[in-house]
């Protein structure tokens, strides 16, 4: 139901964004195109690796690897995958409810999505480059840290302790 709501207030935008100015409407939806067909690759890419892991795990074997059972072990599995993971929030997210309808914990997912935001293990080299090997240690690892916080909280929230 929320997906329908955030549909039509988006096409409710976009009508008033058209009798406000067609033109620039148009520019807009252009330069989202674009934006789109640039991650495309990307996001299809992520989406057949996802694929291929659910064709070859069951929703149990997920469920004993990053399920809610799995404890501690699988929020470290979850966030040590997350921080070595370089893919944007707009392919994460929907891979993410994917994965928490074939069995993944809450928290699990949290800390998968947060040190993937986070932490940046792949862009560690770069980050180097600009803020120094001891800041961007410091950061990566303060980030890693405040993802079990954050990952917690969603938990208790989503799961209705809160």
């Amino acid at each position: 139901m929320t997906g329908y709501v955030f549909y039509g207030l988006a096409v409710f935008g976009l009508i008033l964004s058209v009798l406000a100015d067609r033109r620039k409407t148009a520019a807009a939806l252009r330069k989202a195109l674009q934006a789109f067909l640039r991650i495309l690759p990307e996001l299809g890419g992520v989406l057949i690796l996802v694929g291929l892991a659910l064709a070859f795990l069951d929703p149990p074997a997920i469920s004993r690897l990053i399920g809610p059972d799995s404890g501690w072990w699988g929020v470290v599995v979850s966030a040590g995958v997350g921080s070595v993971t370089l893919i944007p929030a707009i392919v994460a997210f929907p891979n993410a409810a994917l994965l928490l309808s074939q069995g993944a914990g809450v928290f699990q997912i949290g800390a998968f999505v947060t040190t993937l935001m986070m932490v940046g293990v792949v862009t560690f080299p770069l980050e180097r480059q600009f803020f120094g090997t001891k800041l961007s240690l410091a950061r990566n690892l303060l980030a890693f840290v405040f993802s079990f916080v954050v990952a917690g909280v969603l938990s208790l929230v989503l799961e209705g302790h809160i």
